[in-house]
């Protein structure tokens, strides 16, 4: 074979007989054919500028160490970045289990191959089931982003209006992913997204403005406790109450690894309740789904707007035993493409699995422990941090792992501090400013079981440096 005529080492079919091969099938003279269609001014003229190809594994491996050396980690910093993705102790068992081939490889196959698969995924739907004393739970979703937009989804076509209330305290991503799911104001299926003014002395709704802005074209009320910015919302029964007094659905977001230290949604009046799962045993990671879920009542109204994958549990001929299947398949997109409930499209199943196997380690009692280790060293951070001079803790309401931090009296930007922590190998609280002009110079600091008080002595004390400076 020519030098000419060889396939690139990861591409079998890339050789120039193999290429001719494929036009010939398709009747097409050269590869420029296959693009005629596209008009010349959308056409790049000229070759791109692109490093050459790197043909050897050898060369292949080094060049990705030698980009993968340039990352920051929290395993050799020490970490107060929360947001959205945090920084929870992730048990090896967890990891351990989802590595096997058994979980890892397994995609669609026969009832009794998926046997084992299923299982484990009602084990996640049902833990986390009785977690949120809740009886419907889908499998998961991309995202928590992911989930609340499908959840407002699912509350515009159970009501049949086009309005949804959320406060504007919301975290900005997912804020713009619900704005993707309610979909553009020119689309027939377009929802209004209409803000709820928040106290910006508490963090908590403003009940005044919601009960203002309440109608009978609202389809749902959308709260978090705790919220983006860690406050816990203490009239969560009343905003439900207020909701169902137009007939609008209340939809509640919650980070699931509080509800051993506070009640759950559906304990003041939550009708859907949606989530995060990354804190039950998913590690942090970027450029991947994290987790998300969406539960109800075991309602037929609620479980026939569900475009999830559902698992359920059903007896067999052998006295004891259980079979674990796929129920409501046809009405997702999986089962009905176009025509579905909503798009699922990809999804997080695995990580369903290292959730289920979190859940079982705690058990009640240990979401307890981790509930009231994430309050008591959250509070203590806040302690410290509002003994430096210039520093003010912002939000008097209650919050629950993380806080919004003011430097406005140090004279200093949040970004300037940053800077100088990160020289320090620590890496401070996630800048406010540019999202809510009402928090400018504030950061929002994470604080969880994973920060010992050594941990965030040592913050205090370099934040210290850094400010006297």
């Amino acid at each position: 074979m020519t030098a000419t005529n060889a396939a690139h080492p990861y591409m079998a079919n890339s050789t120039t007989a193999a290429r001719a091969q494929m036009l010939a099938a398709v009747g097409a003279a050269d590869t420029e054919e296959l693009f005629e269609q596209i008009p010349a001014d959308h056409r790049l003229r000229g070759g791109l500028d692109l490093p050459a190809g790197i043909r050897s594994e050898v060369e292949l491996r080094r060049h990705l160490l030698e980009l993968l050396t340039k990352n920051e980690t929290c395993e050799s910093n020490l970490s107060f970045l929360g947001g959205g993705c945090w920084q929870h102790h992730v048990p090896a068992v967890c990891e351990e289990i989802v590595s096997r081939t058994e979980f890892v490889t397994p995609v669609w196959g026969t009832p009794s191959s998926d046997y084992g698969r299923n299982h484990a995924w009602f084990e996640f739907a049902s833990q986390l089931g009785e977690l949120l004393d809740l009886d419907f739970v889908g499998l998961p979703v991309y995202s928590y982003g992911c989930a609340s937009g499908h959840a407002i989804r699912m509350a515009a076509r159970l009501t049949g209006r086009r309005e949804v209330l959320v406060p504007r305290s919301l975290d900005p991503e997912r804020l713009a992913v619900i704005r993707n799911y309610c979909e553009p104001a020119e689309m027939a299926d377009h929802i209004a997204i209409v803000p709820l003014e928040v106290d910006w002395e508490t963090g908590l709704i403003d009940l005044d403005d919601l009960e203002g802005k309440l109608s009978v074209a609202v389809a749902a009320v959308y709260f978090e406790s705790p919220g983006y910015l860690g406050t816990i919302e203490t009239e969560g029964a009343r905003i439900t109450a207020l909701a169902r007094g137009v007939g609008a659905e209340s939809i509640v977001g919650v980070d699931p690894i509080s509800l051993g230290v506070l009640a759950p949604p559906s304990r003041y009046g939550a009708d859907i309740v949606v989530g995060t799962t990354q804190p039950l045993g998913v590690p942090m990671n970027c450029g991947g789904g994290v987790g998300g879920f969406i539960a109800s009542r075991d309602e037929e109204r609620y479980a026939r707007e569900y475009p999830t994958l559902v698992l359920s549990a059903c007896e067999t001929i052998e006295p004891g035993e259980l079979g674990f299947g796929m129920t409501l398949f046809e009405q997702s997109s999986y089962g009905s493409r176009e025509k579905g409930k909503d798009w699922t499209g990809n999804s997080v199943y695995l990580w369903a699995v290292a959730n289920a196997v979190y859940m079982s380690l705690l058990g009640p009692q240990g979401f307890v422990e981790i509930g009231e280790a994430i309050l008591r060293r959250s509070r203590y951070a806040a302690q410290r941090l509002a003994g430096l001079e210039g520093v003010e803790v912002r939000l008097s309401g209650p919050f629950f792992k993380e806080l919004v931090v003011d430097f406005g009296g140090t004279r200093r930007s949040v970004a300037a501090i940053n800077e100088a922590l990160r020289e320090q190998a620590i890496f401070g609280g996630h800048d406010l400013s540019a999202d809510f002009p009402e928090l400018d110079h504030c950061a929002l600091y994470c604080v969880t079981e994973v920060h010992a008080k050594e941990d965030i002595d040592r913050l205090v004390e370099t934040l210290q440096e850094v400010i006297g400076r």
